[in-house]
């Protein structure tokens, strides 16, 4: 055989033996992202959020189809340029468009969120199977959240919180922290999302459901759950130990004894308990320090995004900033 021949021959096989990168892909996978720094976290818009005043949904709206998962009313929407929405009603709502704004303002990754206190939508159906009450005598729906994916991202899969790549990193840590900030118990591994990156294949690691926040410390046997109550927010402790190298917090919180007769729930909530507990002092102190560089009317704009009223503003925004400065005193 020819030396030309066979060297020829010799780089054909190895060309169909090498794997093929995906279309728009890199050969090497990059490694997967949980947090990135924000930067100047004092100029960051709380209004908007991730995803900014220019790709906020283009109303009205033109109804899709309900999504019966989960325990809150929700369906899908197509704006005005054809983007799809994921609307939310009820008590998570609003709670959820404050969190995404904290969580994006000190570099963690969340969906696009945005309140509309009145939405207007065609083509909805003569009665939706969950969440009538929302739908006022004009056929419009009241109090939504419209959420999408991050922008150029498709959804993977889900991680879990007590096995990803990032355990025991300083980011990972500073999530935690920020859960019991907000008081953000309902920390199952299904409300986590991998989403990836269509043209380079990146991977961002996403708390994608955080309703569950600004209330109650723990599930609660009772209609809301203890989602978005101020009474409970300010009523609840924060930290609840400090030692010379870790600190706990009270979030999440395992179910009342009465949870005992629902067992199922009250043993997964259970072991989630360690979510808030034995984190590095150091690592909270961090978090806190990136806090607080966000001004108070930063804060104010996260909850005023979510339509809350100016009393409730201020309320909210004073608890989340005694929270911080506790943060920057450990």
């Amino acid at each position: 055989m020819r030396p030309a021949f066979t060297i020829a021959l010799s780089v054909f096989w190895l060309m169909a033996a090498a794997p093929a990168a995906t279309a728009g892909h890199s050969a090497v996978q990059p490694a997967p992202v949980l947090w990135r720094d924000p930067a100047d976290i004092s100029s960051r818009n709380l209004f908007y959020g991730s995803g900014g005043g220019k790709n906020q949904p283009r109303l009205p709206a033109r109804f899709i189809k309900e999504d019966m998962k989960g325990t809150n009313p929700k369906f899908d929407v197509r704006d005005q340029d054809d983007k799809k929405w994921k609307v939310k009603l009820g008590v998570e709502a609003r709670p959820e468009t404050v969190a995404t704004r904290l969580l994006w303002a000190v570099g963690y990754f969340t969906d696009e969120d945005y309140f509309i206190p009145t939405l207007t939508i065609s083509d909805l159906p003569g009665r939706l199977q969950r969440g009538q009450n929302f739908v006022n005598q004009q056929n419009e729906v009241e109090n939504a959240r419209l959420k999408r994916d991050m922008n150029g991202t498709e959804k993977r899969g889900q991680w879990r919180w007590r096995h990803n790549p990032f355990t025991g990193t300083r980011e990972f840590n500073g999530l935690r922290v920020m859960m019991a900030l907000i008081n953000n118990w309902d920390l199952k591994d299904e409300n986590n999302a991998i989403e990836e990156e269509k043209t380079t294949g990146r991977e961002f690691y996403v708390v994608t459901d955080l309703g569950a926040s600004f209330g109650t410390i723990g599930y609660a046997l009772e209609p809301g759950r203890g989602k978005g109550r101020l009474q409970d927010y300010r009523a609840s402790k924060f930290i609840t130990k400090v030692r010379h190298d870790s600190v706990d917090f009270s979030v999440p919180a395992r179910m009342t004894l009465l949870g005992i007769f629902k067992p199922r729930s009250f043993f997964t909530r259970l072991r989630l308990r360690w979510i808030g507990r034995h984190i590095p002092r150091s690592d909270a102190k961090w978090i806190g320090g990136l806090l607080a560089q966000l001004k108070p009317s930063q804060i104010e704009d996260a909850f005023r995004a979510a339509g809350y009223s100016q009393n409730d503003i201020d309320a909210y925004s004073a608890v989340v900033e005694k929270r911080i400065a506790q943060l920057n005193r450990l």
